[in-house]
């Protein structure tokens, strides 16, 4: 009695099965693989960690406490005598500015000292008679609340743009020397009654109008 045949469709079907069974394992075995990878990669990094934060944004702040006792020292080191800078420029602003100053884009920034008699002033800037100094400069100082510009960021040549990251980061910059002045400096001198004192400045002023001079002062001590 001959054995009853196989049938083709049964053995097919069980290949069939094996086979979707062996890529099913192969499958998870790649996928378990790849999970013990991503762990043995991976670390855990706690909520207080700097680690991935990116760059720490600008502190103008901390900047302008860290650097202003540094342009302050770098500008009384530059400074010029007034009434020596005075005939300097009246000969040849442009030789004069060379010689003295640093490049400021419009204008040179010259770095000088004086004594002088404070006459009356508006809106806290004050005109300053200089001995030595002839009555065609004029020279005046800004005393706030409000100091504006950049002398004293730009006076030593040492701060420049490449320092920051943007233009913005760079004004505010400025703005910091300008605010440490004013609370390092200034704020010890009742600036609403200069006129009639004499005062000993050391500061600095962008060479615009050589009969003009406009001082950011980086020190003032009233006598």
């Amino acid at each position: 009695m001959s054995a009853a045949p196989v049938s083709t469709r049964t053995t097919r079907s069980g290949r069939s099965t094996s086979r979707k069974r062996n890529r099913t394992i192969a499958t998870v075995a790649v996928l378990a693989v790849l999970l013990v990878a991503m762990g043995l990669s991976t670390k855990v990094v706690g909520a207080d960690s700097d680690l991935g934060a990116g760059p720490e944004a600008f502190s103008a702040e901390a900047w302008g406490a860290e650097n202003f006792p540094t342009i302050q020292e770098g500008i009384a080191e530059r400074a010029v005598p007034a009434d020596e800078l005075a005939t300097a420029i009246l000969a040849d602003p442009t030789a004069a500015g060379a010689e003295y100053g640093v490049d400021a884009g419009t204008g040179p920034e010259i770095s000088t000292t004086f004594t002088g008699t404070v006459g009356a002033g508006e809106a806290g800037i004050y005109p300053v008679t200089v001995e030595g100094v002839p009555s065609d400069i004029l020279i005046r100082i800004q005393t706030g609340p409000a100091i504006n510009g950049t002398d004293l960021r730009d006076a030593t040549g040492t701060v420049e743009f490449g320092q920051f990251t943007n233009q913005i980061d760079y004004q505010d910059a400025a703005s910091a020397l300008n605010e440490q002045l004013k609370s390092t400096v200034l704020d010890g001198i009742d600036t609403t009654a200069l006129e009639g004192q004499t005062v000993e400045v050391t500061g600095a002023f962008q060479l615009i109008n050589p009969a003009g001079w406009l001082v950011t002062p980086s020190d003032l001590v009233v006598q």
